[in-house]
């Protein structure tokens, strides 16, 4: 059977499948993010302090008891310590991912899929559990460590079983997950609008998390149930559409030999790395820069025609957090019907080293408090405009890099150099958090 008289994706089932999965990769540690607030109102110690600030300000009075000092560490630590148990979890599991493919796929996206619903069952019933701040804290980012180790190896099994499909099957990966920050970021207005208590909002956060994860659980139930996964899964992708990427290449039939000879022997890392460095560097620098800014100097952009109106109040919600994720989705979905420039394009990776433009851009906004960097971009608009053009380029052109990595190789080898995506993606994450200590520090 052949790509040519293959079983259709009736009703878009598998690719809204996809979708979902991707969804559930990413909802996890956004809806972290996002009940940032919360987290770090639990950490205050008790005895009637407002908030840290306010703990602050009596510090200057007389010296601060044992117990408040250490809440004021707690809360000045708590972003820094939560970016760190994300992204090296990630990156560590994403890597040791790529030698665990002997382990079964479905043992990987099932098991990683229930313990991410058990963190979140846990910690929506946390929310109505008095806990001193230090145990509070060390729970929080053991929980952070575990959506996040999870997280990845459910993000590099889902490209590498993508990898076996046509390339349009990516797509769905990468779009759920841009939906993810957006659904975050909606939830976080909602939260404001509401006025209501921190406490209640989180507990709908986890509880919406926790239906989510349940939806992904039960569409992967579904998946192996489709005719038209199942062609692709059991002739492992060996239909027209890869022999035709194959073909589009200079040395297309030594390939198709090949593949057919090495068939059965185990994929070298090594010899896929070779065919996708160029996509998988690309999209390490990708969201190296994108990560190095956003949202560590970004979020700390004020407006400037507020004058303390509403504004002020939804300018860092609307215009960074939803408007960044509203067109990094957008720019990963274009990528169902565009994938200009071609795969073996030098203009791609070009493309993605011009976006380190952004960087000095949003430095140079109206980003509070600033010490060396004077600011050239006052109103509100050209932060608006930057960031539209900076989210979308970040979402299409790093989707179009996932979506080529695995089709740069023979068919047999799709799975591995999906999950050798992965790892590099994360490896971005990593280091642009990395980095955004250094442009923050700089501004």
């Amino acid at each position: 059977m052949t790509a040519t008289n293959a079983p259709q994706d009736k009703y878009k089932a598998v690719w809204l499948i996809f979708f979902t999965l991707g969804l559930g990769t990413l909802l996890p540690w956004n809806f972290f993010m996002t009940a940032t607030m919360y987290f770090t109102s639990r950490l205050k110690a008790p005895g009637g302090m407002d908030d840290a600030a306010a703990a602050a300000g009596n510090a200057t009075e007389a010296p601060p008891t044992p117990e408040e000092a250490l809440t004021l560490l707690l809360v000045a630590k708590f972003n820094n310590v939560m970016t760190l148990c994300a992204m090296v979890p990630l990156l560590a599991f994403t890597y040791l991912n790529s030698f665990l493919l002997w382990v079964p796929q479905k043992i990987r996206i099932m098991g990683s899929l229930s313990v991410i619903l058990l963190v979140f069952m846990v910690t929506a019933i946390l929310v109505k559990v008095e806990i001193a701040p230090l145990p509070f804290f060390v729970i929080t980012m053991i929980k952070i460590v575990i959506i996040n180790s999870c997280g990845a190896i459910l993000q590099g099994s889902l490209f590498g079983m993508a990898g076996l499909l046509p390339s349009t099957y990516t797509t769905p990966i990468m779009s759920g997950q841009g939906l993810a920050g957006t659904f975050a970021a909606f939830s976080m207005i909602c939260a404001i609008a509401s006025g209501s208590e921190l406490s209640d909002s989180a507990f709908g956060y986890f509880i919406t998390a926790c239906a989510v994860i349940l939806v992904a659980i039960l569409s992967y139930v579904l998946l192996p149930k489709m005719e038209f996964f199942q062609h692709f899964q059991t002739n492992k992708g060996e239909d027209e559409e890869k022999q035709m990427d194959l073909l589009k290449k200079g040395s297309a039939t030594e390939q198709t030999m090949s593949s057919s000879q090495n068939s059965q022997q185990k994929p070298s890392m090594v010899v896929i790395f070779k065919k996708i460095w160029v996509m998988a560097l690309s999209v390490c620098f990708a969201f190296t820069v994108t990560i190095g800014t956003f949202p560590a100097v970004t979020a700390d952009v004020k407006s400037t025609i507020a004058n303390g109106g509403a504004w002020e109040k939804y300018f860092i919600p609307v215009s960074c957090f939803l408007l960044f994720n509203l067109m990094d989705w957008a720019g990963r979905s274009l990528t169902a019907v565009c994938t200009w420039p071609g795969q073996d394009s030098k203009l791609l990776p070009i493309l993605l080293l011009c976006r380190i433009v952004f960087v000095p851009l949003f430095m140079l906004c109206n980003v509070q408090e600033r010490y060396y960097l004077p600011v050239l971009f006052h109103h509100d608009a050209w932060f608006i405009v930057f960031m539209i053009f900076f989210a979308f380029s970040n979402g299409y052109l790093a989707s179009l890099c996932m979506c080529f990595g695995p089709k740069k190789v023979a068919p047999h080898e799709a799975e591995t150099a999906g999950a050798i995506m992965a790892f590099f993606l994360s490896l971005g994450l990593a280091l642009g958090a990395a980095v955004s200590f250094l442009t923050r520090a700089l501004v």
